[in-house]
């Protein structure tokens, strides 16, 4: 009796923790944690390398002769034996150019960006033209040549850049400021017994620093920080995290103005009875278009 009295009792309690665990709450699971994805942004400083393109289509350079007497170079002008107008057209490509700039958006993500770049290149652009003349009587039927050279040995910018970005695509327009190394030569040669047959009678050069003015616009991307660029990177080997690695395409006009350069006379002497005297003004004119690619890394905002 004893021994089934105690098994009831047992199994009493069993049946008894059931039913009280089943009314317990159940037990609830804790809610997931969301971590946000993060909004980029362009705002920060940015610094990179690009490759230009450049060429000319309106470049020009006139020529006035200065004197009437006693060589007449205003009639020089006027008969063509040197040349009123060339036209120096160039292109090329030019070697590596590097930038940097800081952009400010107004909204992360997508948004109006407003920023300032500053930018140089060496172009290293230079062409010669040269110019025949009539033949002349005085010259024994040979015409007088000419020789211009003109060279945009590098060009930099500082312009200011306003546009809008969808998020890592960047559309902008830019204009500012815009500077360049020019040499400009003119060289004027006669045949008019000259020893020996050809000898330079006139020259000028002018080889300084000429500013003027840019405009243009441009795409961008950001990649993201995990890319390729990103990753393997000069900076990341230096330990220094750029935010993102970005691409560009450009496209920039440039013009420089006009300068005067004063053609004179070398002092030559000739058989002829006419002496290389007096002087002329070649006015040359820097202007042209520049199609750059390139790439920037960007550090966080500030």
């Amino acid at each position: 009796m004893l021994k089934k009295f105690l098994l009831a009792g047992a199994a009493t309690s069993l049946l008894t923790g059931a039913a009280f665990a089943a009314d317990l709450p159940a037990r609830v699971a804790p809610p997931p944690v969301f971590t946000p994805v993060p909004v980029f942004t362009w705002t920060g400083f940015y610094a990179g390398l690009h490759t230009d393109y450049t060429f000319t289509d309106r470049q020009r350079i006139n020529t006035v002769g200065n004197d009437l007497t006693p060589t007449n170079t205003i009639g020089n002008v006027a008969t063509l034996r040197r040349p009123p107008v060339v036209r120096n057209e160039q292109d090329g490509l030019a070697n590596i150019g590097g930038g940097f700039g800081y952009n400010y958006q107004f909204t992360p993500g997508s948004g109006f960006v407003v920023g300032v770049q500053a930018d140089w290149a060496w172009t290293d652009l230079h062409k010669n033209t040269f110019y025949l003349g009539p033949q002349l009587a005085a010259n024994g039927g040979f015409p007088d040549p000419s020789a211009f050279r003109q060279e945009l040995s590098w060009l930099g910018t500082v312009v200011g850049r306003v546009g809008y970005a969808f998020d890592r695509v960047f559309v902008y327009g830019m204009g500012g400021f815009a500077y360049g190394g020019v040499d400009y030569r003119a060289n004027f040669y006669t045949t008019a017994g000259a020893t020996p047959p050809l000898a330079l009678a006139y020259a000028g050069r002018y080889n300084e620093l000429e500013t003027g003015y840019a405009y243009g616009g441009g795409i961008e991307y950001a990649l993201p920080t995990d890319s390729f660029l990103a990753r393997f990177s000069l900076l990341s080997l230096l330990g220094v995290q750029s935010q993102a690695v970005t691409i560009k395409a450009e496209y920039l006009h440039y013009d420089l103005g006009s300068r005067n350069v004063l053609v004179n006379n070398t002092g030559l002497t000739v058989a002829a009875a006419a002496q290389p005297r007096g002087s002329y003004t070649s006015r040359f004119h820097t202007e042209g278009n520049l199609v750059r690619a390139g790439f920037s890394y960007k550090f966080n905002g500030l």
